[in-house]
C-alpha cells in the first residue's frame, strides 16, 4: 500500500504575495539570509502584508543552515512567541524555518502559520516534508524527514526568481531535475508521483536554458517555480535516491552548491542505476514521456538519448566541471572519501535508492568523478 498526501496550500503565479493579505494583527516573523535581508524583495514581502501586523526578521541564515543556526533561531522564537513564521528565500532559509518551527512545536511553542516563499526555483522545500540541517565540524548534513515539518502554506510568485543569477538559476534547475529523476525511479513511485515528476522533468529540459539566458522572462521563470515545486511534491511522497545520498557529502566537505553537486552525479549515477532493469524501464519510460526518445525506442536508446539530453542541458547552462567545482586536488578529494562513503551510507535518502549501493559500490562512484 502506497500513501499520497497534500498536506501545504499552494498560491502560484505573478501576484500571488498577494495570499498574504489574510494576516491582520499578527506577529509576524520572517526568518532569511542576511543579503535578503537588505536587498528590495524583502521589501516587497513587508509591503504584501497589511500594516496591523508586526513584522520582525531573522536573517542569520547562512547557505547550508548549521544546527547552532536553528538552535539560536529557536532561543529567538521562544522569546518572540510569533504566531506566522515565514521562510523567505532559498532553500536554505525555508529549511531553517521548517525545523526551528517543527523542533519548538515539539517543545509545545506553537504558532498558527508556517509559510513558505521561495525566492530560487529549485529545493521544492516549501512542500516538502524534509529540511537538511549541517554540522561544518563533523562535515555531515543531516536530512529530517516528518509530516510535521511541512509548510502550512506555501506562495510562488516568478517576480521573486527574476533577479536570480544564470549559475544560481542553472545550480537550482539541476536540483529540480534531480528531485523528479530520483523520485520516479524510487520503489515508492506511485503513478500520482509519476505525474508530478513527468510534468516537472519536462519543464526543466524545455525551459531551463532560457531561464538562464534570458532571467527576465516572467513567463519561463513561472515555468521552473512550478517545476520545483511539482519535482518537490514528488519527491517528499517517494523519496530519493543514491544522487542526493552522495551529493550530501560533497556539499558537506568541499562546499560544493547543492544543485551543482547533485548535476556533476547525475549521469554517473544514472548508469549505476540502470543496471536495475526496473530502473532502467523508468528512466527509457520518463525521456519517452519528455518526448527526448520516440515512442517506439526500445529502452536502452531511451537511456542514451536521455542521458545525452542531460549533458546538453548542463553545457548549455554553462556548468562547471567536477574539478572546477570541488576546488582541490585529486589528494585531497581522495583522502575525503572514506569519511563520504561512511556518510553516504548513512544518509536517509538511501533508502530509497532503485538499485543497493554499498561502500565499494558508493567508492568507484565518487572516484569516477576525478
Amino acid at each position: 500500500m502506497k500513501k499520497f498526501s497534500l498536506q501545504t496550500r499552494l498560491f502560484s503565479g505573478e501576484g500571488s504575495l498577494a495570499a498574504l493579505s489574510r494576516f491582520h494583527r499578527q506577529k509576524i516573523w520572517v526568518i532569511c539570509d542576511a543579503f535578503l535581508a537588505q536587498s528590495p524583495l524583502l521589501k516587497v514581502l513587508k509591503a504584501a502584508l497589511p500594516e496591523d501586523n508586526q513584522v520582525t526578521v531573522f536573517s542569520d541564515i547562512t547557505p547550508d543552515p548549521t544546527i547552532g543556526t536553528v538552535a539560536k533561531g529557536i532561543e529567538q522564537m521562544q522569546q518572540l512567541r510569533p504566531e506566522v513564521v515565514i521562510g523567505f528565500g532559498g532553500g536554505s532559509a525555508m529549511d531553517a524555518a521548517k525545523a526551528i518551527v517543527w523542533f519548538c512545536r515539539q517543545q509545545g511553542i506553537e504558532i498558527n502559520t508556517c509559510v513558505a516563499i521561495p525566492t530560487t526555483s529549485g529545493t521544492g522545500s516549501e512542500v516538502t516534508s524534509a529540511c537538511v540541517i549541517s554540522d561544518p565540524d563533523r562535515g555531515i548534513k543531516y536530512p529530517l524527514f516528518d509530516n510535521d515539518i511541512y509548510p502550512d502554506l506555501a506562495i510562488l510568485d516568478p517576480a521573486l526568481v527574476v533577479s536570480v543569477p544564470p549559475a544560481i538559476t542553472a545550480n537550482t534547475g539541476m536540483d529540480v531535475l534531480t528531485h523528479a529523476l530520483e523520485a520516479y525511479v524510487s520503489p515508492q513511485a506511485s503513478d500520482f508521483t509519476d505525474a508530478l515528476a513527468e510534468k516537472a522533468a519536462s519543464q526543466v529540459f524545455n525551459y531551463l536554458p532560457t531561464a538562464c539566458r534570458k532571467g527576465d522572462c516572467l513567463a519561463t521563470r513561472g515555468k521552473m517555480h512550478n517545476a520545483s515545486t511539482l519535482a518537490g511534491m514528488a519527491f517528499a511522497q517517494s523519496g530519493l535516491g543514491l544522487n542526493h545520498a552522495i551529493a550530501h557529502q560533497l556539499g558537506g566537505q568541499f562546499h560544493v552548491a547543492h544543485g551543482l553537486a547533485n548535476a556533476l552525479l547525475l549521469v554517473p549515477v544514472i548508469r549505476y542505476n540502470a543496471a536495475d532493469p526496473r530502473a532502467m524501464k523508468r528512466y527509457a519510460r520518463l525521456a519517452r514521456a519528455c518526448l527526448l526518445a520516440p515512442a517506439g525506442s526500445d529502452d536502452r536508446s531511451a537511456l542514451n538519448l536521455l542521458i545525452a539530453r542531460i549533458e546538453q542541458l548542463k553545457q548549455q547552462c554553462g556548468l562547471p566541471g567536477m574539478r572546477d567545482a570541488l576546488k582541490v586536488d585529486r589528494a585531497t578529494f581522495r583522502a575525503r572519501i572514506p569519511e563520504m562513503v561512511s556518510a553516504a551510507l548513512a544518509d536517509v535518502t538511501l533508502r530509497t535508492t532503485p538499485r543497493p549501493a554499498d561502500s565499494r559500490a558508493i567508492t568507484t562512484l565518487l572516484e569516477s568523478l576525478l
